[in-house]
């Protein structure tokens, strides 16, 4: 069992902030292939993969997962079987639905094959444990938020799951199961991220999900984010909408619609409460909570953006931009009469304002003690505590709470356990939250990006969604190895990496839009080589800004912001080599950086053959080191993020490069080929099943082998992308943001956004080879290693 080193391009997450909003825009698609929106397309793709795998002529090569253990990722929802006590499910953001049987010692990963590793929403059924509901596609809109496809039920406590519908909903908020009758369930459906579309809402059941009515509608752009039942009277419903649709270059803003919903009748017919709640267009986000102990009351946690006052001048919001006026954020709402009349309860003390900082749009989860009805938490960057009614709170951080908090479950029979999900993974609490049990071996780490380097063993590296950059050896074994053995390096959550071949100690890596830094890993010491703005226009940086070192000179360096730079010293000193090199528009410029490069390759076979592609889908290339830049955009689907061009390492004219049509609502397959320096691009997508595609890679031995990179996995192509197979056995179905390959131990090493770091042996991928014969499981991580294996891994680092 070898490794493997791919490079998935710096994440979905980067993604965030791609192409044109509305289909309609300046950058219309041209004609040349068209664009996939439907789910019906999105789950026959899905079924293509699982052949693809099953007939790949590789499927005798098996995946490696390398960790780390160390920490975990965002956890969405909880649910959990009060008849079992160590038993209970998780969804996460984007690795997968996960079930422990002993409290979160061991996990074991479900429905690894659903059509989308992203899951918003889980609920078991109260009369039936092995009922198990599930929503694909979070509802948070985070930069590196998936889409799902609908409602999925399992009556087998998650062995097998059965489609139930909803799948253009694509982000499912909360799922409601009737207490006595196991057929009636409700979802909150949140809707498109980037694009308006009908299947948003309240969507009611009444015969275990064979059909649906949607029972409450407000727009196309106002989603369903929380649902609760009355505990005393289960034809009580409430339901949370909000304005929930972001721009590519704007995070989410409250706008026409949304506010708190009351049916009496079992969702037959609704009403709007207003009454003491805060202006309905200025409301953001709402989490919502019924108290068991108490008739009729109910809690609101409201991201408020009616204007407190405003931003003093170099007041930053958390990703150090200049603030705009600043809202009222989070405020707890109480009604004790089922909504009727509203009260603020919440003061402004510096707790409550810090609780969703400056981005309340992720936050917005509330939970009542089921047998205290004036006892509370509040979820945002902090986890919060009132044992008044949400008159006063008291912050619960602890050594090992994790932070950033989406779920929350409350024993109904014992209100001091606690089981809270957050961006690290799973905490336990016995004693109503004053200390927790960390549960962070949940494999679902959140990579952008992957680099290795020349050591033996080669280490990997890469930025991790909430938990900075990280280091470990190819060779690490998760359960076998020591967990110390990944460590945190310098760079930011997003954050590009280069290590110098000709000096391993000289790393690079950044932080937020572009923020580039130089550090000595030998010594710890870490400076800032941040180019300047050869003029008076202000730079603009990508969240996962791009820049590479050239493979002709590793003290050249390129960096990509809305221009290119480079450097001939280490970042001593820069040149702009290149005008604006996007398609910014005034009306396209919002509170998050758009219109930037995202993806920069220089050919390894002249210097100055330099390709830059951007956010807004614009792709430009220079064959002078910058002198001249030539638009090489003609025949390319307009506006579609370029999520990564790619120079030929055998031909100078041959360049490759993939789109993601993630913010046009587009899964589109998008890979191209041009072997005249990009003037000209064939499609060479083939029979790849679905995308978005993030990330192309050219095999470094073997001229015509490709590897390419995928929402779904990765797949291999040895004839130069004229036929796809899907890459090795072993590997669930997860987001491949990044693909890398060390030589000369021929491994591929991928980063998933989601699932962590994995390796795969790929010695014998080449023109006309196969390997078909399966090999063994993954033996069990208790087991010790072998000598067979010990010389295994001697060998496979080279």
């Amino acid at each position: 069992m070898k490794r493997f080193a791919i490079r998935c391009l710096a994440t979905w997450v980067a993604a965030f902030a791609a192409c044109s909003f509305w289909l309609t825009s300046a950058y219309a698609q041209d004609a040349t292939k068209p664009a996939v929106m439907d789910a019906e397309t999105r789950l026959r793709w899905h079924g293509e993969f699982l052949s693809l795998r099953e007939s790949s002529p590789w499927r005798g090569l098996r995946w490696r997962h390398i960790g780390p253990l160390s920490m975990s990722g965002r956890v969405t929802d909880i649910a959990k079987p009060v008849q079992q006590p160590h038993t209970f499910y998780v969804t996460t953001a984007s690795g997968g639905i996960w079930k422990t049987t002993n409290e979160g010692t061991t996990w074991t990963p479900l429905f690894d094959d659903a059509p989308s590793a992203s899951s918003g929403a889980i609920a078991v059924d109260p009369q039936n444990p092995d009922i198990v509901w599930a929503g694909l596609g979070e509802s948070n809109i985070f930069r590196s938020t998936m889409a799902g496809t609908g409602v999925y039920r399992s009556g087998d406590a998650g062995k097998t799951w059965q489609h139930m519908g909803l799948a253009d909903s694509q982000h499912i908020g909360r799922i409601v199961i009737h207490p006595s009758d196991s057929n009636t369930v409700y979802v909150a459906a949140s809707g498109h991220e980037y694009t308006e579309n009908e299947e948003r809402g309240v969507y009611r059941t009444t015969d275990g999900g064979a059909t649906w009515q949607k029972v409450l509608f407000e727009s196309t752009m106002a989603g369903a984010v929380d649902l609760v039942m009355d505990p005393a009277d289960p034809k009580t419903l409430f339901a949370s909408f909000w304005h929930r649709i972001r721009r590519p270059w704007n995070d989410p803003v409250p706008g026409p619609g949304g506010g708190i919903y009351r049916s009496r009748d079992g969702g037959d017919t609704w009403e709007r409460l207003e009454k003491g709640l805060p202006q309905r267009d200025l409301a953001g986000r709402t989490g919502l909570a019924m108290a068991p102990t108490k008739a009729g009351r109910i809690y609101a946690l409201i991201d408020n953006h009616e204007p407190a006052r405003e931003a003093r001048e170099g007041e930053t919001d958390s990703y150090g931009r200049q603030r705009g006026a600043v809202g009222k954020g989070a405020q707890v709402f109480r009604s004790d009469d089922h909504g009727d009349n509203w009260e603020l309860v919440s003061g402004e003390d510096r707790a409550m304002r810090r609780l969703f900082a400056t981005y309340g749009w992720v936050f917005a989860q509330i939970r009542v003690d089921p047998n205290h009805e004036d006892t509370i938490y509040v979820m945002g960057v902090t986890l919060l505590k009132s044992t008044d009614g949400g008159k006063s709170f008291k912050s619960l951080n602890a050594p090992d709470l994790h932070g950033d908090h989406h779920a929350m479950w409350i024993d109904p029979a014992n209100s001091n356990y606690i089981i809270n999900g957050n961006d690290g993974g799973v905490n336990v609490s016995y004693d109503g939250g004053e200390t927790w049990k960390n549960d962070e071996s949940l494999p679902v780490v959140q990579f952008y990006n992957v680099e290795i380097d020349n050591a033996d063993p080669f280490n990997v590296y890469g930025s991790i969604q909430d938990n900075m950059s990280w280091s470990g050896p190819s060779s690490h074994r998760p359960g076998r190895s020591p967990q110390w053995e990944w460590k945190m390096v310098p760079g930011g959550e997003a954050s590009i990496m280069e290590v110098d071949p000709d000096d391993p100690n000289t790393f690079y890596s950044e932080g937020f839009y572009g923020s580039i830094q130089r550090s000595d890993l030998a010594t710890g010491e870490t400076k800032r080589i941040m180019p300047e703005s050869p003029d008076d226009q202000p730079l603009r940086g990508q969240w996962l800004a791009p820049f590479i070192l050239s493979p002709h000179n590793s003290r050249v360096v390129y960096h990509g912001m809305n221009r290119v730079f480079r450097s001939m010293n280490r970042g001593e000193s820069w040149e702009c080599i290149s005008p604006d090199l996007t398609s910014v528009t005034p009306e396209r410029q919002g509170n998050i950086s758009f219109s930037t490069l995202f993806s920069l390759s220089e050919s390894p076979l002249k210097f100055g053959v330099l390709y830059a592609g951007s956010d807004d889908g614009r792709i430009h290339g220079t064959r002078d080191g910058g002198l001249t830049w030539t638009d090489l955009g003609k025949g390319l689907p307009a506006g579609k993020w370029i999520s990564r061009v790619a120079a030929s390492q055998y031909d100078e004219a041959t360049v490759y490069l993939t789109q993601n049509g993630k913010t046009d609502n587009d899964f589109q397959v998008y890979v191209w080929k041009s072997t005249d320096y990009g003037a000209t691009w064939t499609d060479i997508s083939g029979n790849l099943p679905g995308g978005p595609v993030n990330v192309i890679f050219e095999d470094p031995e073997h001229k015509g082998v490709l590897y390419v990179g995928s929402d779904q996995g990765t797949f291999v192509s040895t004839d130069d992308g004229a036929k796809w197979e899907v890459l090795g056995i072993g590997l669930p179905i997860t987001f491949v943001h990044d693909l890398k390959i060390h030589q000369p131990s021929r491994t591929a090493v991928i980063a998933t956004h989601g699932r962590g770091m994995w390796k795969l042996d790929i010695k014998a991928v080449k023109p006309g080879g196969s390997v078909t014969e399966e090999p063994p499981p993954e033996e069990p991580q208790r087991r010790r290693r072998d000598a067979e294996e010990e010389e295994d891994d001697s060998e496979g680092e080279g």
